[in-house]
């Protein structure tokens, strides 16, 4: 169990980490307490209770995640006789209020069943090897370690998906097709109020913002790898009116289509490949081609 005092210079990293811990077995009783920071306690093994500002007590069992949140009372502990594995990270910056609103801290359910928590407890890792003394390092590698842990945490939450829900992969499929919000929920069968409901609790944002960072990634992609006209860009990526298109790329981008590609200045030699590398086998160049067989750029 280590804890930290980042200096103001860190703060400014969005995310500080104060305190990281490890503990397993008959663990003492929390509580009841109140904190001025956020918490992620992760029950990895084991079970136990809750008990939140509104006094009711919650079973807790592993695979689990307690949320302790500045300011809101709590109390809990593992069973006497089993105990549980725990692992928490505290913290706190002015990132959090980001990651509450895309749905990644949850104030108001304080007790979130998982899937799984080998991705957390990895993050979570970094941060007590980073804690090693003397690392003239420990507030920015802790710091990238939280951030780290809470979009773990929301991957291995029990109601959703690694890969997203349905609904998202719907709608990420279809993106392209130039339908207003009210035509995607009824092309999934669903009423407009149930899919921004089913989208902000997946991504964390409304369906058009959820469209709209597909279609403008995709925009950025054939603006600095192809020649097309900037009104055939709009074209394929669900705009019919070009000058809207560059008007929208503008206010949400900072810069106009035209310009972000002479910025970009890129000519991907050999064809645009949208096969996303393996981060654990990563092409290799060889006599002027990568290995999977596109031309290496000169």
């Amino acid at each position: 169990m280590r804890y930290f005092t980042p200096g103001p210079v860190h703060h400014g990293l969005g995310l500080v980490c104060l305190g990281v811990g490890l503990q397993h077995g008959s663990l003492p009783t929390v509580g009841p307490r109140t904190l001025d920071h956020h918490v992620a306690v992760v029950i990895s093994a084991g079970h136990g209770w809750f008990r939140g500002a509104e006094g009711r007590v919650q079973p807790v069992r592993a695979p689990a995640l307690l949320w302790l949140t500045p300011g809101v009372p709590h109390h809990y502990a593992p069973d006497p006789d089993e105990g549980w594995d725990e692992s928490f990270v505290d913290f706190t910056g002015t990132a959090v209020a980001a990651y509450t609103e895309l749905g990644c801290v949850e104030p108001e359910r304080p007790v979130v069943p998982l899937t799984d928590t080998g991705p957390a407890r990895t993050a979570i890792g970094r941060i007590a090897r980073a804690a090693r003394h003397g690392n003239p390092l420990l507030e920015v590698e802790s710091a990238a370690a939280v951030h780290e842990l809470l979009v773990a945490l929301r991957r291995a939450r029990a109601d959703t998906t690694s890969d997203g829900a349905p609904v998202l992969q719907a709608l990420a499929r279809d993106a392209f097709l130039p339908l207003s919000v009210a035509e995607h929920a009824a092309r999934h069968g669903m009423t407009p109020a149930a899919l921004r409901t089913a989208v902000r609790r997946g991504a964390g944002c409304s369906p058009k913002d959820y469209l709209l960072g597909i279609r403008l990634g995709r925009a950025k992609e054939l603006l600095a790898t192809t020649d097309l006209a900037v009104s055939a860009v709009a074209r394929r990526v669900g705009y019919d009116d070009p000058a809207y298109f560059s008007r929208l790329f503008t206010r949400r981008v900072g810069t106009p289509p035209v310009r972000f590609r002479e910025r970009q200045g890129r000519t991907v030699h050999g064809g645009w490949s949208h096969r996303v590398p393996d981060p654990d086998h990563p092409p290799t160049i060889v006599a002027g081609h990568h290995d999977d067989g596109t031309r290496r750029p000169s």
